[in-house]
C-alpha cells in the first residue's frame, strides 16, 4: 500500500500514523532505542501492512496483470492503484472530507518534523504542494505521482505508462481492490488493539 493507506489504517493515533507514514524510510531494527513507542509501533504496522499486502492471493492477481510489462515494479505500481480507489471512495472508508483528513495529517508532519527522516522532509513540501493524497484519487494526479517516482528509478520502470493500464483493466483492479482491502484494515485493526 502507499501513503493514504498507510495513514488511514493506522486509525485515530497521530504517532502511528507518522510512524506507518514513515516506515519505507527507516531501516533496521531497534526501533525503540530510536524512536518513542507509538512512533515505533506505527513503523512496525508499515512494516506489517507491507508483508500482508505482499503474500496476498488478491494482490498477487493484480501484479500478475502487470508483471509482464513492469517487471519488479508490478507491486508498486499495484500500491497506488490501491492508494486510487481508496482516495476515489474515501467517504465509504472514513467520515472526515478526504481534504479535510489531508490537510490535518500534513499539518501532524509538522508538528513532528524533527523526527522524519531527511528523505521525508525533503519529499514533504512536493507531497503538499502537491496534494499528493487527494490527487491520487484521480487518474491525471495518479499519472503525475507514477511518472515523478519514474523519473527516480534507477533502471527503467515505465510507471509513467501505467495509468493506462489501470484505465484498460479498472473495473479488475478495484474489484481486488474492494476484495482485499477490507482484509487489510481488519488486519490492522486487530494488531493495533492487541498492541496498544
Amino acid at each position: 500500500m502507499n501513503f493514504l493507506a498507510h495513514i488511514h489504517l493506522s486509525g485515530d493515533h497521530p504517532k502511528i500514523m507518522i510512524g506507518n507514514f514513515i516506515g519505507d524510510f527507516v531501516k533496521g531494527r531497534n526501533l525503540t532505542d530510536r524512536f518513542e513507542t507509538e512512533i515505533a509501533k506505527g513503523i512496525e504496522l508499515h512494516r506489517l501492512i507491507d508483508e500482508f499486502t505482499d503474500t496476498h492471493p488478491v494482490v498477487q492477481l493484480s501484479k500478475d496483470r502487470l508483471r509482464p510489462k513492469y517487471r519488479h515494479y508490478a507491486g508498486v505500481i499495484v500500491d497506488m492503484f490501491y492508494d486510487h480507489y481508496l482516495a476515489k471512495n474515501w467517504e465509504v472508508h472514513h467520515h472526515q472530507n478526504l481534504h479535510d483528513y489531508a490537510e490535518s495529517f500534513y499539518a501532524l508532519t509538522a508538528e513532528h518534523e524533527h523526527i522524519l527522516p531527511l528523505r521525508v522532509q525533503n519529499m514533504l513540501p512536493y507531497m503538499i504542494s502537491g496534494n499528493w493524497l487527494v490527487n491520487y484519487g484521480k487518474t491525471e494526479g495518479l499519472h503525475r505521482a507514477l511518472s515523478g517516482m519514474a523519473r527516480r528509478t534507477p533502471f527503467e520502470s515505465k510507471m509513467e505508462q501505467a495509468v493506462a493500464d489501470l484505465v484498460q483493466d479498472y473495473k479488475s483492479y478495484q474489484e481486488e481492490f474492494n476484495l482485499f482491502f477490507p482484509e487489510l484494515k481488519q488486519f490492522a485493526n486487530q494488531w493495533i488493539i492487541e498492541n496498544r
